[in-house]
């Protein structure tokens, strides 16, 4: 098999608060800091809905340069599911970039790559599908948050 079945599942929006991020401190991990997710939206074929107010990115900065993002997510169905989603990944730049990057700059699409790993668990027998799919995903920087499009392996 030389290529990875693949379909897009959702794009999903973030607004995140930047000015309400805490700042835990340098940790033997990195520089760990937690940015409140406060809503958003998603869309897809078969998905489509709402990310609800309260969840969070827990993001570290590594010493060799690398953010590392661990992200949980309520998303709300437009037909009134509940959905958790957890996604790990990380945020690639060169040097230069990243430091501008840290500075609250917005980087060129080329200068970086945002790369995730995403799990779903609902308990809505019309979303139990959701239960078994692998998906991964890459995102795009905006002033607001990520855009991130979501793809179901398989």
């Amino acid at each position: 098999m030389n290529n990875l079945p693949h379909h897009h599942l959702i794009t999903m929006t973030l607004t995140v608060d930047f000015a309400g991020m805490i700042s835990i401190g340098q940790t033997p991990a990195g520089l760990r800091r937690i940015a409140p997710v406060t809503g958003g939206h998603f869309a897809g074929e078969r998905l489509n809905g709402t990310v609800l107010p309260g969840g969070n990115d827990w993001v570290v900065n590594r010493e060799d340069g690398v953010m590392v993002i661990d992200v949980r997510l309520t998303l709300q169905t437009d037909d009134g599911a509940l959905v958790y989603l957890n996604y790990q990944g990380r945020f690639l730049a060169e040097a230069e970039a990243m430091s501008r990057f840290r500075k609250g700059a917005l980087l060129e699409r080329h200068e970086y790559s945002l790369a995730v790993v995403a799990k779903f668990e609902c308990g809505d027998s019309r979303y139990s599908w959701l239960n078994n799919v692998i998906a991964v995903g890459t995102g795009e920087q905006t002033a607001a948050g990520p855009v991130y499009s979501i793809f179901e392996i398989g």
